[in-house]
């Protein structure tokens, strides 16, 4: 059975980590008799509030809410918790204090609360891949409660190895060594050049800087590896959300509200705009987007909205190196071809050029195979994520999963 979002109220029973927020597989432990509790365990733990053990649900008493330190507590158990005069509480977990309005809806549990619908959930139907090589292989875990906070976004830098994660944490940039040190935290929660609002997507160029969305003022700024603010664009755009690097150092950037995919053209040492053309219009809702390293070809993960239980599907489109659309799917067509409905929250090439995606519907890593044989159904990874959000590769192709169900980067290897 694949493990599934985990309440975030059950993490006081979990081991603690060793110094430096990494664990290796070796120090946890056993593999097969691991796997099979934590499944046992995250079934019982499924969108369920751990103060009252009542189920999560879109609206009303029941709606998940954030607390700054991390956990999650129904909006009836927020509100209980904060007395008659709801002003302040105390998290029941970790004991810190804090008031009401610092508390913030739980994106993650209600958007898997909108794609499970009011049936409750839909079990994985993914098999593992026959044939073919083996499996890609669990080598490290970074992050998770205490580091990262409802991550959103992660990229590799294929020159130094290091990774940056967003997310909504008090710094909102991590920057995690090849050894998983945590090496810089910048990007507070402000007004001030450096600062981030809301990073919703994050890439990291050819030449070694740091390209973040801002949701909170709508912009797309640029850093370095030690967080000095090189470049903010904050016109033209009505919502920036996904990122991906080109071998040339551009950026594309897809704007959710306008429908619209830009290319960016920067010298982001220098600080200097040089072009933002939009290169493709009449998307739908496009969040996710990847570039091929090696061809130059374009994914892009549109949001539908359907009738029906389940109200929200996807789309990927396929674009050649010149955007010329050379392949599009959305959720039913994959559904005729695949065991199991796939709700793509991200993308990315691995070097052979194939495309790999996440699937937060059987909260697993799919393969999809080179834009000329899209789609084929090879399945990386299908079991040990909760809800995986984000995805990228190293330069030595290493896939590395963002999963915002444990709040943690997951770095495999086939090697």
């Amino acid at each position: 059975m694949a493990s599934v979002l985990r309440a975030p109220g059950s993490v006081p029973h979990r081991r603690s980590r060793p110094a430096g927020g990494s664990r290796r597989p070796a120090e946890a432990r056993p593999v097969a008799a691991g796997m099979a509790e934590a499944a046992d365990e995250a079934e019982l733990g499924l969108l369920e509030c751990r103060v009252c053990f009542e189920r999560y649900g879109p609206g009303g008493q029941r709606r998940p809410r954030n607390l700054p330190c991390g956990h999650v507590l129904c909006r009836g158990c927020v509100e209980a918790l904060g007395g008659p005069e709801r002003r302040r509480l105390e998290c029941p977990f970790c004991r810190r204090p804090c008031g009401l309005c610092e508390t913030s809806d739980c994106l993650p549990l209600l958007q898997l609360l909108e794609l499970l619908g009011p049936g409750g959930r839909s079990p994985s139907a993914l098999g593992r891949a026959a044939g073919g090589a083996a499996p890609p292989r669990l080598q490290l875990s970074l992050g998770g409660w205490g580091s990262l906070l409802n991550p959103t976004g992660v990229a590799a830098c294929r020159r130094s190895g290091r990774l940056a994660v967003a997310h909504d944490g008090k710094k909102r940039i991590h920057v995690f060594g090849p050894s998983g040190s945590c090496l810089q935290r910048f990007g507070e929660r402000g007004d001030a050049g450096n600062d981030i609002k809301y990073p919703l997507g994050v890439a990291v160029t050819a030449d070694g800087h740091v390209v973040v969305t801002d949701g909170g003022d709508r912009s797309v700024k640029a850093f370095d590896f030690e967080g000095r603010g090189t470049l903010a664009v904050r016109e033209g755009f009505c919502l920036p959300w996904g990122l991906g690097a080109t071998p040339e150092c551009d950026v594309m950037v897809t704007d959710a509200e306008a429908g619209a995919l830009y290319r960016l053209t920067a010298d982001f040492g220098s600080g200097k705009l040089k072009k933002c053309q939009l290169v493709r219009s009449k998307l739908t809702n496009p969040r996710g987007v990847a570039v091929c390293p090696s061809s130059g070809a374009v994914v892009v993960i549109e949001h539908l909205k359907t009738e029906g239980p389940s109200s929200c599907s996807t789309r990927m489109k396929i674009f050649s190196s010149d955007m010329t659309l050379i392949g599009q799917m959305d959720s039913f067509g994959l559904n005729l071809v695949f065991p199991s409905k796939i709700y793509t929250t991200a993308v990315a090439f691995d070097k052979e050029g194939c495309i790999v995606v996440t699937d937060v519907c059987s909260q697993a890593v799919i393969c999809l195979g080179k834009p000329e044989e899209f789609p084929i159904f090879n399945p990386l990874v299908s079991h040990g994520l909760s809800y995986p959000v984000g995805l990228t590769y190293t330069a030595n192709n290493s896939l590395v999963v963002l999963d915002s169900g444990d709040h943690s980067v997951k770095i495999y290897s086939s090697a």
